[in-house]
Order: structure tokens, then C-alpha cells, then sequence
């Protein structure tokens, strides 16, 4: 950013700042209302704008909670939809009914979870709580600044590679509030970790988010899992894992940071070329014929297409989408891993806040 970007900005930041401080202050001291549910209540969100891993640790505590036989709802604002209110996604639900992320969420766990957008939070939840389905557990995806709501647990999610404590408010940076919001969470996880880090890595990291004691922190990895194919029926081949060594790929991702995505595919073959849109861009006909057009121009030979999860729940049922280039694309999958052998403790501390809830206590 150019010195009289910072100059021309530095005012904004301020009103916002001040704007934000404000609505802080009348819901720190119940001046607007936050409502608490008879029912565990875990919200997962971060300071910032763009992405921090939401979508995969929502995933990873969906995963851990139905191990434990929890009916689990998973409620989000549907970011990118074209439908308002209240929506309960089924096996039809796509990106535009849902948005992408609870549509990916919905086609990877199916009927074992519920899944609804709703923009207003209490709205939502007492529409789970009053319909059939009765969730015992409700996570709140991207919720940190949605205080209408109190939760359970308060989970906030900081990215290594771009710190809440070393940002600035919008517009001058992505913080959504100021670092200090932070005191609201009861568990912070540092997103997106080199797995090689190293004890006096932690050391540090550990003391320059200057945490309060009552909170705590755990360290989490982006883990990528085996190519899928987005279109198994018509793939080229269901495992292409060899066949990418020696292939030209087309890496397209529409999220916050393809970053992670490219290196990966790097360590898989040195012949990527990156195409990316902006964070739940939604891919329109014009973007297809381009997507395809610079597919076609990739040096001959075996070729393919590589996507997040994501971009996946905005392709698979995509009109506009050529035919002739389905069974080039495969998905690649991730899941998070909680480094320094921390995961027992990670689960624990989430079974431990569920279970104390006044709602679950006929459960144990």
C-alpha cells in the first residue's frame, strides 16, 4: 500500500474503528441483548476478512461431534446465495440456494447433519430448535461478530501467515474489529501452521498473540487429502495421484488465499498454472469459455483441472459448464490437523464445554 493510500485511509479506519467500539461496548454491557440458547452453541469465526480455515475446522468438530452421537446443526449466514431467510439444505440444496460453503458441507456429510443459513442468527436457531430435527449441538460458522447470539464456547481462528496482531482495521487493513476482540474467545487456533515448526517456534507465536490466561491456544495444519474426481461418472481415471507427476494443471480456485492450494500442488508436479477468481466468485458463462479456452492452451500432453472443495460446490451444478471438460476436473481435499500432539486435549476441551451444557445433561 502507497504512502498517500495510507494517508487517504488512516480517517476511514479510524470512524470504522470507533463505529465498532461502540456496538462492542452496548452489547459488552447489555445495552443491545445477546440471547443464550438451552442448547451447546459453538461459534467459529476470526477478526478478519478472507479466509482462516472456517470451513475445514467446521468440518473437523462436525466429525468429532457425531463420533460422540450428537445431532449436530451447523448454521451459517449462506455468504454468496441468492435466496433471503431462512433456508434448511437437503440433497437438492446448491451454491445459490445455500451458498458454497454450506453446500459443500451439506453434499460431504449428507442426512448424518443439518445444515440451514439463516442471516439473522436467533432467527435461525430457534427455527433448528423448533423444527423435527431437534439438534443437541448447533455451530455457528463465521460468528465472532455476530454478538446477537451468545455462545457456548467462543472459537476464534487466526491465520499464521497474516496475524490479528499484526493487522490494522479496515480499510486500511482486514481486521473486521480491533485486536482486542480477541478476549471475547474461549479458544484461539492458529490456522494454517508450517507442520514443521519447531518448539521455540510455538514459544514465540505463543507469546506475541499475548493471550489472555483464561484462554486457550492450539496450533492446527492444512493436511491435503487424495484427488477426487468432481464428476466420477465421466473421470479419466478415479486416482490420477501418479498420472499428475508428469501432467500440465490448471489450478482454479475462487477463495481468500489460493496460497497453500498452489504450494501443494507444486510439491505434486512443477507444471501449475493458477488461475484464480475472488472469494466466493460465482463462475459465470464468460468465465467458463475463459477457464476453458486457457485449458486447451496448455502445452500438450495429460492435463487436468484441480479445484478447492469450495469452487467444486459452485462447478458441479454450473449449467455453463462445458461437457467436454468434466472428467479433466478433480477436487483436492483437505482437513486440518492439530499439531503438537495436542489433539486429545483439543477434543476434550470441545466434548467437555458440549457436555457441561444444561441442554445435553440428559445425554450423560
Amino acid at each position: 500500500m502507497s504512502f498517500l493510500s495510507r494517508i487517504l485511509l488512516t480517517p476511514l479506519s479510524w470512524i470504522y474503528g470507533l463505529v465498532v467500539n461502540i456496538r462492542n461496548f452496548l452489547f459488552d454491557n447489555d445495552i443491545i441483548k445477546s440471547k443464550r440458547f438451552d442448547v451447546p452453541v459453538i461459534s467459529i469465526g476470526n477478526l478478519v476478512m478472507g479466509g482462516t480455515g472456517k470451513t475445514p475446522h467446521i468440518e473437523y468438530l462436525t466429525e468429532l461431534l457425531k463420533s460422540q452421537q450428537y445431532e449436530v446443526a451447523i448454521l451459517s449466514r449462506g455468504y454468496g446465495r441468492r435466496t433471503s431467510g431462512f433456508v434448511l439444505a437437503d440433497y437438492r440444496s446448491n451454491a445459490t440456494d445455500v451458498g458454497d460453503e454450506s453446500a459443500q458441507i451439506k453434499r460431504k456429510f449428507g442426512e448424518e447433519v443439518i445444515v440451514a443459513v439463516d442471516e439473522k442468527r436467533v432467527h435461525g436457531i430457534t427455527k433448528l430448535l423448533s423444527g423435527i430435527f431437534k439438534p443437541n449441538v448447533i455451530l455457528l460458522d463465521d460468528a465472532f461478530q455476530h454478538r446477537y447470539v451468545t455462545p457456548t464456547v467462543n472459537i476464534l481462528l487466526t491465520d499464521y501467515h497474516n496475524l490479528f496482531s499484526d493487522d490494522k482495521l479496515l480499510p486500511l487493513g482486514t481486521l473486521r474489529e480491533p485486536a482486542e476482540g480477541k478476549r471475547r474467545a474461549d479458544i484461539v487456533i492458529m490456522t494454517k501452521c508450517p507442520p514443521t515448526l519447531q518448539p521455540i517456534d510455538y514459544n514465540i507465536l505463543t507469546k506475541y498473540l499475548d493471550l489472555f490466561p483464561y484462554q486457550k491456544l492450539f496450533f492446527s495444519t492444512l493436511r491435503y487429502e487424495k484427488l477426487k474426481p468432481l464428476f466420477p461418472d465421466v473421470a479419466t481415471d478415479e486416482d490420477i495421484t501418479e498420472h499428475v507427476k508428469k501432467s500440465e494443471i490448471l489450478a482454479l480456485s475462487g477463495i481468500a488465499d489460493s496460497t497453500t492450494m498452489i504450494e501443494q500442488l507444486s510439491y505434486m508436479t512443477q507444471k501449475v498454472h493458477a488461475l484464480s477468481f475472488s472469494d466466493h466468485h460465482y463462475y459465470t458463462s464468460s468465465d467458463l469459455l475463459k477457464i476453458q479456452r486457457l485449458f486447451w492452451s496448455l502445452p500438450s500432453g495429460r492435463r487436468f483441472i484441480i479445484t478447492t472443495e469450495k469452487d467444486a460446490s459452485r462447478l458441479i451444478d454450473n449449467a455453463d459448464l462445458n461437457e467436454i471438460l468434466k472428467p479433466y476436473i478433480y477436487v483436492l481435499p483437505v482437513r486440518i490437523e492439530i499439531l503438537r500432539n495436542k489433539q486429545a486435549e483439543f477434543n476434550q476441551t470441545i466434548l467437555d464445554y458440549v457436555r457441561k451444557n444444561p441442554g445435553n445433561s440428559s445425554i450423560y
